[in-house]
């Protein structure tokens, strides 16, 4: 499908009209792929009855209006509706293209419940609804749905991200399908724990859970999910310590934990996440000093420790992240001297170290970040001269010295 869209490109970018209805008149279609075309209008009917259809690519237009009933679409194995503005409800029908792998209608406008009827699509891979207005019901806010795809065991990527679900993370999740290794949830008004039923998805690669109500505790058994690549809890009102057995997930690649309430000590074992590049447990309570373990994290690209309570000196350690691009420290309460082997990290482009109480000179070594694009010392006590070593830094856009002695 994606070469017969590239070779038919030029020809469909001119296209600025309604698909006409006679397109129902080819008995023998198999493939339309009409996207990114500025369509308008409503889906012919007529389409939904041409048995021989295997896949329809209607992305990225301007539809609108409802999708028809599904009365047979027995071939249907790939219909992408993506990106237009389609409304109503999604119809219980669509269960009888009981062929679908891949079913996409997110961003449209799409509202009420997720029908239950989709779990009778037993060879679905793929299901994207994310960004519509679909809900749980009213009264209870259960996700009957989720009972229903658990009859998909082939499912392997679930995105319903940007939709108001409401009520709590129901314990059934964990009857989904073990073959499931995407899981978006962000933005869903989801209240309550995470339950810990959570950790029987055991070939999750991905978790996105940001910008939710979740409360309570990150689970110990977290750990279980050893396939695990991305976790993202941003945006919650989670509380507690970060447990250690997050240093078991061996393949995780990106921990985003910003913007909770979490306490505690950062765990000594952090240096067990030896495939991890982007670590953000900014904007927490964090009260420790930072583990002299940390620093052996020799290939992380960015992380982002800000706004804590993190005390204590900077040690030469730090020289060690030679991969090193983005590191933020500022407004916690390190002090001490900045070390001289801060200028070790040669990709360093982003250092920002403010609202500290960090003293002494600044090093002559930083001129020998040359990547360096944003350097921010302010609001601590440094003293001394600039250290003419910085005119070396020819990408330096941002430099910011205030508020020190």
């Amino acid at each position: 499908m994606e070469e017969a869209t590239k070779r038919n490109k030029p020809f469909l970018r001119t296209l600025k009209r309604e698909i006409p209805w006679e397109i129902g008149n080819l008995p023998s279609l198999e493939i339309l792929m009409v996207a990114y075309n500025g369509l308008n209008g409503v889906i012919p009917t007529s389409i939904f009855n041409i048995s021989s259809l295997q896949g329809i690519d209607l992305t990225n237009n301007s539809l609108s209006g409802k999708l028809p009933n599904v009365i047979s679409l027995p071939n249907l194995e790939e219909p992408r509706l993506w990106g237009n503005n389609f409304s109503g409800y999604i119809p219980h029908s669509i269960s009888n293209a009981s062929k679908l792998k891949v079913l996409e209608l997110n961003q449209n406008s799409f509202f009420g419940l997720i029908p239950n009827s989709l779990g009778n699509l037993r060879y679905l891979e793929v299901l994207r609804l994310w960004s519509n207005n679909l809900t749980t019901e009213t009264s209870t806010h259960e996700w009957s749905f989720l009972l229903s795809l658990a009859n998909c065991k082939h499912l392997m990527d679930l995105q319903l991200s940007q939709n108001p679900l409401n009520g709590n993370l129901p314990t059934s999740i964990s009857n989904l399908s073990t073959s499931l290794q995407y899981l978006y949830l962000l933005d869903c008004k989801i209240k309550g724990k995470i339950p810990m039923e959570i950790s029987s998805l055991s070939n999750l690669i991905l978790l996105q859970l940001s910008m939710n109500e979740l409360s309570g505790y990150i689970r110990a058994t977290i750990g279980r999910l050893k396939s695990l690549q991305a976790l993202y809890l941003t945006d919650n009102k989670l509380q507690g310590s970060l447990p250690p057995e997050v240093c078991g997930l061996k393949d995780l690649y990106l921990l985003l934990l910003f913007a909770n309430e979490l306490d505690g000590r950062l765990p000594k074992c952090l240096d067990d996440l030896t495939s991890l590049r982007y670590l953000y447990l900014n904007s927490n309570r964090f009260h420790s000093t930072i583990p002299s373990t940390f620093w052996s994290l020799k290939n992380n690209l960015e992380i982002d420790l800000s706004s804590n309570y993190l005390s204590g000196p900077l040690p030469l350690d730090i020289g060690n992240l030679k991969t090193l691009t983005d590191l933020n420290l500022s407004r916690n309460l390190l002090s001490g001297n900045i070390p001289l082997t801060i200028g070790s990290p040669n990709g360093l482009q982003v250092l920002v170290l403010s609202s500290n109480r960090l003293q002494g000179p600044i090093p002559q070594s930083l001129g020998g970040l040359i990547s360096l694009k944003r350097l921010d010392l302010s609001n601590n006590s440094l003293s001394g001269l600039i250290p003419k070593s910085l005119e070396r830094l020819s990408d330096l856009s941002y430099f910011n010295m205030s508020f020190n002695k």
